[in-house]
Formats: C-alpha cells, sequence, structure tokens
C-alpha cells in the first residue's frame, strides 16, 4: 500500500469516527450498562417484584414457622431467637429490592395504561409493608425509598396498616381499569384480574382480622363486607401461591426449603417434634397430610446416643406428660424440641426431612432411605402465601370471635375439606404420583375416607366443646396444621389468638419472655440516625394487646 493509499484510509476513518461521535452524541458521565427508567423494561421490572417478592415470603416465614412450633428454633433463649443480625437480609429484599422497584414502575405503568402492571405492584407493596408492620411494628416508609434521605423515621404501625388497606383498594380499581395493552408476564397468575382482585381483597381480609383486637366495629364491618362482596379466594385456581420449578442450575429453580436439604450429605432444617408428634397421633391416627408434609430418612427410632443424645434423657421437670419431647413417634420421626440449640452430630442422612408439599421433594413410602439431590419432585413445590383454606380458617374465626356471617363449624369443615384437596392435588401433579397411588393401593387407603375419619374427629371435638375458647382452640390449631410452609400467617395466627393453646414448652425452663416481635436490624440501627432499637422482644406489634404472658 503507497502512502497515499494509507493516507486516503486514514481519511476515511477519520470521517467515519466523526460521524459515529457527532450521531451518537456521547456524554462520558452516562453508563451504557446502567438501568435507567429510560430503558427500563416493565415486564421484567415485574418478574423481578414478584421473584423478590417471594424471597421476602421465605424470609420472613422462617422465623415465625420457628416461633410457631412449626420447625425447630435453634436458640435456647427467645432474646437469640429473633437477634438483629438475623433480618438484614429481610430487611434489605423489602426496602432496596421490593419498595424501591415498585416505586419505580408505578409511574412507568401507568403512563403507559399498563393497569394490572400497577395493581400487581400496588398489592405486593401493601402485603410487604403489612408484613414488615407484623414482623417489627412501627417501620419506615413514608421518609424511606428516598436517595436523600439516609436517615427515615418510623411511621406508626397503626398508620402503615391504613396506608397498605388503601393501597389495596387502589389496587382492585386498577384491576377493574381497561388497561392499553394485553396480560403483563405475570408469574403467579398470568394477568388474570380475577385472581388478583381476590387476593388484594383477601389480604385486606387478613389485615382487619389482625387488627379485630383494637378495632372490633371497624373489623366486623369490613370483613361482612368482603363476604358480602364475594371476591375472596375460593377455588385452587385462585390460590396465591409462587411456584418453584426443578432445573439444579442457570438457575437453581428449586423451592429454597428443597434446594436446603436434599443433597449427598441431607442436613438442613431440624423439623419440631411438637408439629410432628401433633399431626402424628393428636387425632388418635396420622393426619392424611403427613406423608407429604415430612419425608422420613428412617421409619424406626434410634437408642444411639451419639447419634441422638436426647434419647437416654429424662423429660424436662417443666415439661407436662402431654408435651412432645426427644422422638415425637415411635416410627422414625427425628425433629427438635423447642429452643433447642445443641450441636450438630452427623445426622444429615437420619433427620426427617420437608417432604412433597409444600417444598417438591419425596413423598413418604416408609422406604426410610436417604435423601439424595434431585429426589422426589426435585423442588418443584410451592409457597403457600395466602389459600383458599387460609381464608376460611380466618372466616372461621371472624364468625366466632366477631359475629360475622357465616356459621364457625361449617367453615373450619370447609377449610379442612379445601386443605387436605390442595395438599394431595400438589402431590398428584408431581413425578411422585405413581408413587403415592401404587403406596395407598398397597396399604387398601382410600383418601376420601381417611379426609372423612379426620373431618369426622375434628368436628365431633368442636361439637363437645362448651366454651368459645375451646372452639377457638380447635379452629387455631386446624389453621396452624394447613399452614404447613406459611410461618408469617401462623405467627400472626398465635399472638392474635395464642391458639394453639399448651404449646410445647422451651427446653431451658426460663427461655425469657416470648417475642411479640423481632428486634429491628442491625442494618438499620447502625445507620440510621434516627433509628432506636427494641428494650426486649416482648414489645407487641400494635395489634396485638394481648396481655403479657399471653403467648409463651
Amino acid at each position: 500500500m503507497n502512502q497515499a493509499m494509507i493516507n486516503k484510509v486514514k481519511h476515511s476513518l477519520w470521517a467515519l469516527l466523526l460521524v459515529v461521535v457527532s450521531s451518537c452524541q456521547l456524554d462520558l458521565l452516562d453508563n451504557p450498562n446502567a438501568v435507567t427508567t429510560s430503558n427500563t423494561d416493565i415486564n421484567y421490572l415485574l418478574n423481578q417484584i414478584e421473584l423478590s417478592y417471594a424471597g421476602h415470603f421465605n424470609q420472613l416465614s422462617d422465623p415465625g414457622m420457628r416461633l410457631t412450633r412449626m420447625l425447630n428454633q435453634g436458640a435456647a433463649i427467645y432474646d437469640n431467637a429473633v437477634s438483629p443480625g438475623g433480618f438484614d437480609g429481610a430487611w434489605n429484599t423489602a426496602y432496596a429490592g421490593i419498595l424501591t422497584d415498585v416505586k419505580t414502575l408505578i409511574p412507568l405503568a401507568e403512563a403507559n395504561e399498563l393497569f394490572v402492571h400497577v395493581g400487581i405492584a400496588r398489592t405486593i407493596r401493601a402485603s410487604v409493608l403489612a408484613n414488615l408492620v407484623d414482623a417489627f411494628g412501627d417501620v419506615p416508609y413514608t421518609e424511606a425509598i428516598d436517595p436523600s434521605n439516609f436517615n427515615p423515621k418510623v411511621d406508626g404501625g397503626a398508620s402503615l396498616y391504613t396506608t397498605a388497606l388503601a393501597e389495596l383498594d387502589q389496587a382492585i380499581q386498577n384491576f377493574a381499569a381497561r388497561a392499553r395493552a394485553g396480560a403483563p408476564n405475570d408469574l403467579f397468575f398470568g394477568g388474570n384480574v380475577d385472581s388478583w382482585t381476590r387476593v388484594a381483597n383477601t389480604l385486606k381480609l387478613k389485615m382487619l382480622l389482625n387488627r379485630r383486637l383494637v378495632d372490633k366495629a371497624g373489623a366486623l364491618s369490613g370483613i361482612n363486607a368482603l363476604i358480602a362482596g364475594n371476591k375472596l379466594i375460593s377455588t385452587s385456581a385462585q390460590n396465591f401461591a409462587f411456584k418453584y420449578g426443578s432445573n439444579l442450575t442457570n438457575p437453581d429453580t428449586r423451592h429454597p426449603r428443597y434446594a436446603g436439604q436434599y443433597s449427598p450429605t441431607g442436613g438442613g432444617d431440624y423439623q419440631s417434634n411438637s408439629y410432628m408428634g401433633t399431626l402424628y397421633s393428636s387425632k388418635g391416627f396420622p393426619d392424611p397430610r403427613i406423608r407429604f408434609y415430612f419425608y422420613r430418612q428412617t421409619v424406626v427410632n434410634t437408642s444411639d446416643v451419639n447419634a441422638l443424645r436426647c434419647v437416654n434423657n429424662q423429660k424436662p421437670t417443666h415439661y407436662s406428660e402431654a408435651d412432645y419431647y426427644c422422638l415425637p413417634t415411635g416410627v422414625g420421626y427425628w425433629g427438635r424440641d423447642h429452643l433447642s440449640n445443641e450441636g450438630i452430630p452427623p445426622d444429615g442422612l437420619l433427620r426427617t426431612a420437608w417432604g412433597l408439599y409444600p417444598a417438591g421433594g419425596l413423598f413418604d413410602n416408609d422406604a426410610g432411605r436417604p435423601v439424595s439431590l434431585g429426589a422426589g419432585a426435585g423442588g418443584a413445590g410451592i409457597h403457600p402465601i395466602m389459600m383458599r383454606s387460609f381464608v376460611d380458617f380466618m372466616l372461621a374465626e371472624a364468625a366466632l370471635t366477631l359475629g360475622t356471617s357465616g356459621t364457625p363449624r361449617a367453615l373450619l369443615q370447609s377449610a379442612i375439606e379445601k386443605s387436605m384437596a390442595d395438599v394431595r392435588a400438589l402431590a398428584l401433579g408431581t413425578t411422585e404420583s405413581g408413587k403415592i397411588t401404587a403406596f395407598e393401593a398397597d396399604k387398601g387407603m382410600v383418601w376420601a375416607n381417611e379426609v372423612n375419619k379426620y373431618l369426622t374427629k375434628v368436628l365431633a371435638d368442636y361439637d363437645a366443646a362448651t366454651t368459645d375458647d375451646q372452639r377457638m382452640n380447635i379452629i387455631g390449631t386446624e389453621y396452624w396444621l394447613a399452614l404447613h410452609g406459611n410461618g408469617i400467617e401462623g405467627y400472626n395466627l398465635y399472638r392474635r389468638t395464642g391458639k394453639p393453646a399448651n404449646q410445647q414448652p422451651a427446653l431451658e425452663p426460663s427461655p425469657g419472655g416470648y417475642a411479640r416481635s423481632y428486634y429491628y436490624p442491625t442494618s438499620f440501627v447502625t445507620r440510621n440516625a434516627n433509628a432506636v432499637q427494641k428494650p426486649n422482644v416482648t414489645q407487641p406489634v400494635f395489634w396485638d394487646n394481648n396481655p403479657a404472658g399471653f403467648v409463651k
């Protein structure tokens, strides 16, 4: 190439660069990789909100399950069970994740008349706000999500409930509006506005029921209006549940409880002896759901003190004769007692594991084999956020305690029937279905007969009850048993009603006062000049006006 040609190429390249630069109008202060409101995909943002909401549910459900004896609480005293360092993740998911993303999405979606997107975002924001109040009490909101304010003050829990209820009303209006575009890429209901409207109304029911102790008249009228409106979750298709898959990597879509336990070495959660014992023997026969809830890695009780130290111990003297201890059954259910913080022996392939419902694990067909990677339904379970059975349990409580429309006994029966049906439907919809039908055929079991036997027992106990407190205990106990996998509503139920009564005591005779709310997270109290940590965990949230010592 001669010099003339070289000069010609140079001049051509310079001309091209000038065109490119002038057409792009480069601003070196702009990050081309940054997400801004001008390049945000609203469907992707909605999906991120929904995925974060699933994580939020799991983060706040976990301590609720442990405090209500649905899972083992691995601390010896209540103060350590809800330590500030344990809630940083939940706090960040709520504020830096969901609430920030919702605040970003709503004006963008409204500008494009994507009203279903807006309604979903508002519903999730209201739910997160209510959950934060139920967990921590007074929390920041009106001054939060403001990049210019690093020290937002807290709002009162009562006012935040009012805000959340108004948000749900706005969401319902959004669902009723005519959207410009089609259904959103919605991970829950595919954009079905009727289902989302029912979710919003059902979240209102939950909040009004929580508020019944401090606003009986408002709860009574509000719940009756919801009943009359006939727009609560009522069918299995309307169940508010986040569905997981069985993919192991890129991405891992498995239920987090499954992912934490189904591995070559097992391990993971210790189940609650109290919960398993109640399901197995409190009616005089096993609950039909127990084989779906739990998977036993061994079907015989151990006598090896090296594997299970408590087998040679006497029951603590502060336990009653009726309290479950150490081995809750004679057939291998292996968990831990309430507030047991003993060390971890090599029992990862012995302890009772999460089963098929809701974690997508193994159906218990008496195989007694260890869990393994990919076993059972491979993690294709659900988060049961708000199921149709929960609605009827709440309505039964409202009818009994407030006098709302409906008959408590009939609602109790309907709630149990729906719980049984939904647990079984999920199970039969998995790869474990063949194992289930084969096992039942071999044992001569008929599902309908098992459910009828259970209902007959529960309703006979209800009919024999002579006080509303006894009746409430039956409703509360059955709700607790149906809530497997949902500690948010279990914790609310326990603080609101004190039911189930006579829960298994802590192993230590003096575990401190029961945690009526959680400590504020470390990240909040150390980074916010206006944050004041609670003096203790016995501080109740605004709607819990029950006396001290009401729950233990």
